[in-house]
């Protein structure tokens, strides 16, 4: 199997497809109660969708191979973060910021460690 998409809920559509199209993402649909989009690089995609109340349970992780140079970008572009640039326990490098429904998003780098920390199950054990 292979990751489709995620949708998440919005309060107002118009608003959170300005923000997500200021991302980088790419408007692929576009109507009064759902839009969809193309990820800046790749092809997974990305949904949102009008919901009343809007729940915040999930988290996007966009990976970045400069992300403390994004953060910047995305910083001087007028995204408010929660967090700056920071290492991790789990060996990723994080920032994290809010879409306006409150959805937390983590700009991170993780690189080997994405797939293949030092605590993986090995191979033997699944």
């Amino acid at each position: 199997m292979r990751l489709n998409q995620i949708t998440l809920p919005v309060s107002d559509i118009p608003r959170s497809k300005d923000f997500y199209a200021r991302l980088g993402f790419r408007l692929l649909v576009d109507s009064p109660h759902y839009c969809r989009f193309l990820a800046p690089d790749g092809d997974a995609t990305f949904s949102i969708h009008v919901e009343i109340p809007v729940g915040t349970g999930a988290v996007i992780y966009l990976e970045s191979e400069d992300m403390d140079a994004d953060y910047h970008r995305l910083q001087a572009a007028g995204f408010d973060f929660e967090t700056g640039p920071r290492d991790e326990s789990w060996l990723w490098r994080e920032a994290i910021l809010r879409d306006p429904d409150g959805h937390r998003i983590k700009l991170y780098y993780a690189g080997e460690n994405r797939i293949d920390p030092p605590w993986r199950v090995s191979p033997d054990s699944r």
